[in-house]
């Protein structure tokens, strides 16, 4: 057994645990995004806003991931949904 596959086997029962919780309270955090987004955007007057959408994005869509782990089709999709490649694949090659 390598050392990536023993720290993956260690590492799966604190993946499962998240993604109950991101199942569970996947609103709230969304919310809670939203509100942290908004409040960082107003001190900030706008000048990062849109760094701030990319963020507050990315963040929503790994949440998701977490929480539909077990439910690939479930997922949002990052670029549009053109898409085809699960998540896990690694990227096409140039």
């Amino acid at each position: 057994m390598g050392l990536m596959d023993g720290l993956k086997a260690k590492l799966a029962p604190a993946k499962d645990k998240v993604s109950g919780l991101a199942q569970q309270h996947g609103g709230k955090i969304e919310s809670g995004l939203d509100k942290a987004a908004k409040m960082v955007d107003e001190k900030t007057k706008g000048k990062y806003s849109d760094k701030i959408q990319s963020g507050t994005g990315k963040a929503k869509d790994a949440m998701d991931r977490l929480a539909h782990k077990d439910d690939p089709g479930s997922a949002r999709p990052t670029d549009g949904g053109t898409s085809t490649a699960s998540p896990d694949s690694p990227p096409p090659a140039s």
